[in-house]
Parts: structure tokens; sequence; C-alpha cells
């Protein structure tokens, strides 16, 4: 190597003395100190040649300013960990910053793997199936009052099976002429629409959309011909073989209604008694 070449590069002062290498090339160390040196996060000053430089996530610190953020103690050759930017000591970080397990109560350790279901922490050994007592892990589970349970474990002990598909209900669920029907399985047996969110009517144990029912099944009223349907509050009157809805029980001469009161007959037509007395009735 010439003279020349082995000048400082920022400088070209000679480097027969001490100086530093960067990138293969020479420096004066006064020159690497004031250009090239990092600076440490806790004091702001350069990291100079002669100095240990500690380096964590990018960032840089002098040996004796890398310590822990709540007393100051040395971090140097210590396990940490960093929060919100600030370097704690293994112990501060489990005892003020780490999850509690909600089964064991026991800190879950920085590093250590966790769980978290309803809003609560666990060890990964710890959220584990009531009836197999494996660890659930990233599989699916299904809670109960009793605890938690893998898939498996829950059909074997608790889960009804659909009457139409044969398989497991999980959750939810419809129950039916005391069989059990996932909702997606509930079915009008004529058109086959789902009944979960619907209205419908039974006959000899088949469920019936409204529509169905009132096509195959449902009792006509002799006034209007329109289907009487028995649901919720539906008020209807019979005699003999006709039925009427109660708003279209009236006389059939003045059209006053009959509902509660005394009536007369004439073929198929129904008469008031006022009506009725110069008509040669049924009744």
């Amino acid at each position: 190597m010439t003279t020349a070449q082995f000048d400082c590069q920022h400088c070209t002062a000679s480097l027969l003395g001490k100086y530093v290498l960067e990138d293969h090339n020479p420096h004066r160390v006064t020159c690497y100190d004031r250009t090239s040196a990092n600076y440490c996060e806790e004091c702001k000053e350069p990291i100079e040649s002669d100095s240990k430089d500690l380096c964590y996530k990018g960032h840089h610190w002098h040996e004796g300013c890398f310590s822990y953020a709540k007393s100051n103690q040395s971090l140097v050759e210590k396990p940490s960990a960093a929060k919100d930017e600030c370097l704690l000591c293994s112990e501060y970080y489990s005892n003020e910053c780490s999850s509690q397990c909600f089964h064991c109560k026991k800190t879950i350790m920085p590093g250590s793997r966790k769980m978290k279901f309803k809003g609560n922490y666990w060890h990964e050994t710890c959220l584990v199936c009531e009836h197999c007592r494996q660890p659930i892990g990233a599989k699916p589970l299904i809670s109960t009052e009793s605890g938690n349970y893998c898939v498996p474990c829950f059909e074997m002990e608790f889960a009804h099976y659909c009457s139409f598909f044969k398989e497991a209900i999980t959750s939810g669920g419809i129950m039916f002429c005391d069989q059990p029907w996932h909702k997606e399985c509930f079915l009008c047996s004529g058109c086959r629409k789902e009944l979960c969110e619907e209205d419908f009517m039974s006959r000899d144990d088949y469920a019936f959309c409204l529509d169905c029912y009132n096509h195959l099944y449902a009792k006509k009223c002799a006034t209007c011909t329109k289907p009487i349907i028995g649901l919720r509050d539906t008020k209807f009157i019979c005699f003999q073989d006709r039925q009427w809805h109660s708003e279209c029980f009236n006389c059939g001469k003045c059209s006053v209604s009959l509902v509660g009161k005394g009536f007369l007959t004439h073929n198929k037509e129904i008469f008031c008694h006022q009506c009725g007395s110069g008509v040669d009735t049924d009744m």
C-alpha cells in the first residue's frame, strides 16, 4: 500500500498512527468519531470508536447508558424487553406488563405463547378441552357453562343430531315435534322454504309455510272464501260444516255483526233476528 493509499479518507492526513476502518476505508479516529459514529439514544452523544456500541432494534447506546428505564440498572448481558420504546428488564416486564392467565392466575412470561378467548388471556397449556384435557390451541372450540370443549368432544358429549341432515348441531337449532333440526334444515314440507324466521303451521307432524298450509289444508271462510288461519289472535266462528272470519260473520241483509249474538239461517245465508223474522229460516 502506497503512502497516498494510507491517508485518512476524510481529511487526507497520514494514518501512520491509530486509525479506524469503515467499509475497508481508513479514517483518523477523530474524523470517524465526528462523521460516522452512532449517537447514543440515552445521552445523545456520539459513541466513539474506543467505546462499546450496544445496538437494539436499530437504536444504539453507550455501554453505561444501556440501562433499565425504571431504575437505571444496567441491562448489559441481562434479558430485557421493550414497551412503548422503553427498555425494561424481564422481571419488571413480567410483573407489570405481562398478561395474567385466566385459568391459573400466573403471569404469562415474555416469549411464551398465549391464547386469547372471550377477552381473557391463557397459557397455551391452560386452555384445554374439559373432556380430553388436550390443549385446544388454534383449533375451534365450543364454550358451555361447564367449560370449553374441542368440537369432537362436544359433539360426543352434548350435541343433538339434526333429524334431517344427521349431523351434530353445535349452535342454534330448532326443536319441532321433539326433534332437533339445524335452522337451515328446517324447511316447509311443501315448497322447501326455510322456516326458521317464518310463521308456520303443522299437519300430521309436518311443518308448512302459511302459503302452503292455506293452499293444502286451511278452511275457507263461507263469506269471503279466503283461508282461515289459526295464528296468534285470529278469531273465527264455526257453525255446522261452515266457518267464518269474525269480521265476516255478519247479517246477510243489514250486514250487522252477529258475533256473540243470536242468528237465523236460510239456505247458506245468515241473518239477524230482525232481518230473518220474515224469512223462512232454518233456525
